[in-house]
């Protein structure tokens, strides 16, 4: 196992909104019309496994389209908290025709399931069910 630590910060720019910042200076509006936390964990499993696919079958021939969407319901319970449930991924992936874009069309499923069940760190973490903890320092 290799571990390797990750991390952003997230600074209030007014209420309800705020701005996330990564250790490269990358930033990303959150809250009011922008991105919404849970559209943020959408979006990441379904970048995640796009990056993962993308990588591979590009490699063979490029996309003439490339979309992936990501669902999921939110509940709210009073037993149970608020969660996310019924996740789902579409990939909506074409290749040019021939050999080069048939070997794409190929490596697509298989490359999709390699992400699911190994690579996409992001939807990995969300189906082990890793533990979050919280300080105030």
């Amino acid at each position: 196992m290799t571990d390797s630590s990750r991390s952003v910060r997230i600074d209030r720019v007014s209420t309800g909104q705020y701005v996330v910042t990564n250790a490269r200076g990358g930033t990303l509006p959150v809250g009011g019309d922008d991105f919404t936390p849970v559209e943020l964990l959408l979006a990441a499993i379904g970048a995640c496994t796009s990056m993962d696919t993308d990588t591979v079958t590009s490699r063979r021939a490029e996309p003439t389209r490339f979309t992936v969407t990501v669902s999921g319901d939110k509940v709210s319970d009073h037993e149970d908290g608020n969660r996310m449930t019924n996740l789902h991924v579409t990939f909506d992936v074409a290749f040019p025709e021939g050999p080069a874009g048939d070997e794409a069309r190929t490596l697509l499923p298989r490359t999709v399931k390699l992400s699911h069940d190994r690579l996409c760190t992001v939807s990995r973490t969300v189906e082990l069910g890793t533990e979050v903890s919280t300080t105030i320092a």
